[in-house]
């Protein structure tokens, strides 16, 4: 059988090939095997990410923390407690409130509690009669009224508050760090202080105090017992307010003119919830500081990672040579590298994320707080992650892409 074949003078058909391109898992399996090859090198730049997110997580669960408990004490002790304080007159000299001042106070009709303290400045309280003048602790002694623990909002850790009938006597309450100072643990007719001059039963220990820390260094007695046995004029220093919570910026305003309507202008108002707030704003503030840090050790993290990745192009030239001479496209090579410095900086990231977390809670446990860390920390925790990996691996990356297949085999 005789085969012709036709011949003909048509050029032949190109054909043209389009390379392969990388799946997203293909990328990552190719990028996961290039961090395996180099363990401890990868584990050290991983570990740079890692301690800069830990850090940025951790300051910013910590303050979140911290405010989260400031908000609940805040919420249990109210931010209804305004206190009224005598000022300077025009030349000035300390004045004075009137005493009348706790009774017209209690005529505001928003007013739910006043009471009213006084500092008795001669009085100086020692654990015992034979203890040096000079050595008096730092403790003041202060009168006041039996419904002066109701309006603070304060608690006894041990005994009971000054009544109708102890506030007569020479008995006395402690605040929790005079208690301290002093040595004194318990109550009972045992339990005495040498309280100017005269011997004091000790009725009662405070918690401390959280609005008014003052009272923590106090030694309070009764407003009568101070005016007859230890000499005290009756002119209360402290005013001590609570007022309906939609009701307090008005009666805040109007507190000055009741308490002294002859001089107003001597009296000062304050609200001391607004101190506390301040001190977390410094708290804030600080946070701030911390973070500022965070983000330089995790720009140093970033560093780190594109010095990996800048060594890994330099060792790796004739793996890239090799890809290239069998197809492999420019874009093929630049995500490759890419890949593997996002799975190097997410692994490190991750690692922070969780590292951040557990201090968080650590510390937060330590002080008694709730722990918090709030999502959108997490969120731009991991964010900020992958935006580091992808600009530390975007310069290596596009290196390695543009090696010729020729000048990457031949390459020492």
């Amino acid at each position: 059988m005789i085969t012709t074949t036709m011949i003909t003078n048509d050029p032949p058909q190109q054909r043209r090939l389009t390379p392969a391109r990388l799946s997203p898992g293909d990328l990552i399996r190719v990028g996961g095997a290039g961090l395996r090859a180099r363990p401890t090198r990868i584990l050290l730049s991983a570990l740079g990410i890692a301690i800069g997110i830990a850090a940025m997580i951790s300051v910013i669960g910590i303050s979140s923390s911290s405010r989260e408990d400031f908000n609940r004490q805040i919420a249990e002790l109210g931010t209804n407690l305004l206190t009224v304080s005598p000022g300077q007159n025009l030349f000035g000299d300390q004045s004075h409130l009137p005493v009348e001042s706790t009774v017209m106070i209690d005529n505001i009709g928003p007013v739910e509690s006043v009471s009213a303290t006084g500092v008795i400045a001669g009085a100086k309280v020692y654990r015992n009669d034979q203890v040096p003048a000079a050595q008096s602790g730092g403790i003041s002694v202060v009168a006041a009224k039996p419904d002066l623990l109701d309006t603070l909002g304060g608690k006894l850790v041990a005994g009971s508050f000054l009544n109708p009938a102890t506030e007569k006597y020479p008995a006395v309450v402690l605040g929790a760090t005079a208690a301290e100072r002093l040595g004194v643990g318990s109550v009972g007719p045992d339990q005495q202080v040498f309280l100017g001059g005269q011997w004091f039963t000790v009725i009662g220990i405070l918690a401390p105090v959280t609005l008014s820390p003052e009272f923590d260094t106090a030694a309070i007695v009764g407003w009568t017992s101070a005016i007859e046995l230890l000499g005290f004029d009756g002119y209360p220093t402290t005013i001590y307010t609570r007022a309906e919570q939609p009701y307090v910026e008005e009666v805040q305003a109007v507190l000055g003119n009741t308490a002294n309507p002859a001089a107003p202008n001597e009296v000062d108002v304050s609200r001391p919830s607004d101190a506390l707030a301040a001190q977390q704003a410094a708290d804030t503030t600080l946070s701030s500081l911390l973070l500022g840090l965070g983000s330089v050790a995790l720009l140093v993290g970033g560093i780190g990672v594109a010095n990996t990745m800048v060594i890994s192009v330099l060792e790796r030239r004739g793996e890239i040579g090799l890809r290239r001479s069998l197809g492999a496209t420019r874009g093929s090579i630049r995500a490759q590298f890419l890949a593997e410095a996002l799975l190097l900086s997410a692994i490190g990231g991750t690692a922070g994320l969780l590292l951040g977390i557990g201090v968080t809670a650590l510390y937060a446990g330590l002080q008694g707080w709730p722990t918090v860390v709030p999502p959108w920390a997490m969120a731009l925790g991991l964010g900020a992650t992958l935006v580091i990996g992808c600009l530390a691996g975007l310069y290596p990356a596009v290196r390695a892409s543009r090696l010729s297949p020729t000048e990457a085999l031949t390459a020492p």
